[in-house]
């Protein structure tokens, strides 16, 4: 049977949002939103149909809304590609340009924007502009560092903004790539949302030298414990140059798999996703429009946050005109995203083949 992309897409979401409310069984207020999203995911599915007109609409996006973060993480690759800074960018998209952004979404049928950064909760305003949109779930990749007592209510209040906090491990392998005191920061955190009930996440840089760690059955049901109802699995990129020997090889992609099918019979109310490990389902890489794109602090319309180049601009265009951009047009063309590859990402181990593409 010929695969279909869009199917994939749709039952993917599909799913995801009926582990969440399962998962939300004893969370009233968010058990009611995520009922109220799932019926909103399937009018949002007919808008991406409707609004197609010969271009795939994929259901997610990545926004990058700042350039700027307050932690210096070993292996950043943000800091590695210069993309990430100590201070933000003049040129960044500001609030009114992101409120576009959303809105236009909203009426394309794209039912996920992941918020990134930098940190994006440098820009409270963003964040609190993405609370008025209803029909798209916001998960926010933060590091956990600035989560405040604001924070605590704006999240509280909108179910749709859902915080998935970053760390490697165990105390002694987060706070050796993040920084002393980082771990024992997101614990305390993590305690604070799981008693007020809110509904928030994990994401977990997998490498060569954690992978054991962050499979453990003592460290998932810590979270488990904690309240965390989302994990979400993403391979190391050496985009340092420096670290090759960190990426997963062959053999532990293997192990992973392995493991994650078991993850996720053990604990069935909690959502776990791995990137880019559950993209072979797809077909192949999801990037440039096939299943999602990045959009960098700057509004330029991006294969993904690992293949940082760009022909567009969102400042001089909409979303659906980003999407049919040449450069995303040729990736889809090509054999790029169906490749085989190692290091976590196919775009980014064939660089030279997208500048190549680029500059055509």
């Amino acid at each position: 049977m010929a695969f279909e992309l869009e199917s994939y897409l749709s039952s993917s979401i599909e799913k995801i949002i009926k582990n969440a409310i399962r998962a939300s069984l004893k969370k009233p207020n968010m058990s009611l939103f995520l009922a109220q999203y799932a019926l909103s995911s399937k009018v949002a599915q007919k808008r991406r149909v409707e609004h197609s007109t010969g271009t795939h609409i994929p259901p997610f996006l990545i926004a990058s809304i700042t350039n700027k973060c307050n932690l210096y993480c070993k292996g950043c690759y943000s800091r590695a590609n210069n993309t990430c800074n100590d201070t933000e960018n003049t040129q960044q998209l500001d609030v009114i340009e992101w409120s576009g952004i959303f809105q236009e979404a909203t009426e394309l049928g794209i039912g996920f924007i992941l918020l990134a950064g930098g940190e994006p909760l440098i820009r409270k305003n963003v964040i609190k502009s993405a609370a008025k949109y209803p029909s798209i779930i916001f998960p926010i990749f933060t590091n956990g560092t600035m989560i405040d007592e604001t924070y605590m209510t704006l999240f509280h209040k909108n179910r749709k903004l859902l915080p998935v906090h970053s760390n490697e491990g165990d105390v002694t392998i987060t706070d050796t790539r993040r920084g002393y005191g980082i771990y024992k920061q997101l614990m305390t955190t993590m305690d604070a949302m799981h008693l007020q009930g809110i509904f928030y996440g994990r994401s977990i840089t997998v490498s060569m030298a954690n992978i054991d760690n962050v499979t453990s059955t003592i460290f998932l049901d810590e979270l488990y414990t904690r309240g965390c109802k989302l994990v979400v699995f993403v391979e190391y990129v050496p985009i340092d140059g420096q670290s090759d020997e960190l990426a997963l090889d062959d053999n532990a992609r293997i192990l992973m798999d392995q493991r994650l099918n078991q993850i996720r019979k053990t604990y069935e109310d909690m959502v776990v996703i791995s990137f880019p490990g559950d993209e072979k389902s797809s077909g192949g890489c999801l990037a440039a429009g096939r299943g999602f794109f990045h959009i960098n602090p700057d509004g330029g319309a991006e294969p993904c946050p690992f293949s940082p180049y760009s022909d567009s601009n969102l400042k001089d265009m909409t979303l659906l005109e980003a999407l049919s951009s040449p450069l995303f047009q040729k990736l889809k063309d090509s054999s790029i995203l169906l490749q085989e590859h190692t290091g976590g990402c196919v775009l980014f181990q064939q660089e030279s083949l997208v500048k190549e593409l680029l500059s055509k």
